[in-house]
């Protein structure tokens, strides 16, 4: 069975998944690949008209990572995982929706160099 989309994670998803305990970057990892696979809005969610959001749920945390689609040699499948963030309020926050934007522009003004 061949992946839907493929992912790249941009330093800050990784420096964000380094400071998570061995289990916890396992369920991430687990369900990222999992989204790769199944359409499932549990675990792959649009938050707005760019910006995705990966969902992992674990020992009752909500943990994010923000990701955006890039094409790619003509494949308009790469996931960027922007950064992460444990999810503490019932609605995701603007501001980091915010921040994955910018990171987001940031990313296509320097492949674009």
């Amino acid at each position: 069975m061949k992946a839907n989309f493929d992912i790249e994670l941009l330093p800050e998803a990784i420096e964000f998944l380094d400071t998570l305990d061995d289990k916890t970057r396992e369920k991430i990892y687990y369900n990222i690949k999992k989204a790769q696979f199944v359409n499932d809005n549990e675990l792959f969610k649009k938050l707005n008209d760019f910006i995705w959001e990966f969902r992992a749920l674990y020992k009752s945390k909500a943990y994010r990572l923000f990701s955006f689609w890039d094409k790619t040699q003509g494949k308009e499948t790469l996931v960027i995982a922007t950064h992460g963030i444990l999810k503490k309020t019932q609605k995701t926050p603007p501001k980091e929706i915010k921040k994955a934007e910018e990171i987001r522009k940031q990313y296509l003004e320097n492949k674009q160099k």
